[in-house]
């Protein structure tokens, strides 16, 4: 597989992931289909898409940019024939172990950093009831900072072998559609089953409280100290 061909790959991972948000948000927004799954009662602003709008295109340009530039830079450590599905799922499985463990301290920094919160933090929590796309919704220095923990994650695998590209795309697409869902407000009965994987509500209770329930993809990080909220 060319460079040209891996860039093209990895800008296509978060244009699709978002477009589906894009279509999530609007039957959230604009219908009644997924009405008797929301957890919270509240009604959305007027007009609240539109104005988000601004921030979601230039977080999402940014996003584009950020992961075509770093494929073409990192492709040649990159491994982009196929290798066995359990080697494949080895490495996503590991890079989001890693990547929640970061984002888990640093989500509670940003939180218990008066000047992070206020300046920086404090923009993606105007969502006390968020929609699926509000996951874009954040200053670009959190979201960048955020995704650190992905870098250190597949940096120790690029330790013990080369980092597949097929593990690095699948990453991506699930890791976006996880955030989208967890903004959606809604408790699908599919994904509440699905075990060891964060729930909607534990991370809607997040915004609508604005403390505990720092993890993103697991609990279990909530869990060990001691930081879910209890009503």
């Amino acid at each position: 597989m060319t460079r040209e061909w891996v860039v093209i790959g990895t800008i296509l991972v978060p244009v699709v992931s978002n477009l589906f948000g894009l279509l999530y948000s609007m039957l959230v927004l604009k219908t009644d289909l997924f009405k008797p799954f929301r957890i919270q009662n509240k009604a959305y602003q007027d007009s609240v898409f539109k104005k988000r709008m601004p921030l979601f295109l230039f977080n999402f340009i940014l996003l584009i940019s950020v992961a075509g530039i770093s494929s073409y830079l990192i492709y040649d450590v990159l491994e982009t024939s196929f290798i066995p599905l359990w080697m494949i799922g080895l490495q996503v499985l590991f890079a989001f172990f890693i990547d929640d463990i970061w984002f888990y301290f640093f989500h509670r920094w940003l939180h218990e950093n008066k000047f992070m919160l206020k300046h920086v933090h404090s923009i993606h929590h105007r969502a006390t009831t968020p929609f699926p796309l509000e996951y874009l919704y954040a200053h670009p220095i959190e979201w960048m900072l955020g995704m650190i923990g992905v870098v250190i994650a597949f940096a120790l695998i690029l330790v013990v072998m080369p980092i597949n590209i097929y593990a690095l795309w699948l990453f991506g697409m699930l890791r976006n559609l996880h955030e989208i869902h967890i903004h959606s407000d809604l408790e699908l009965p599919f994904f509440s089953k699905i075990p060891f994987l964060s729930k909607t509500k534990h991370h809607d209770d997040h915004h609508a409280r604005l403390k505990g329930n720092y993890a993103s993809t697991f609990s279990w990080m909530d869990r060990i100290f001691k930081t879910t909220f209890k009503k």
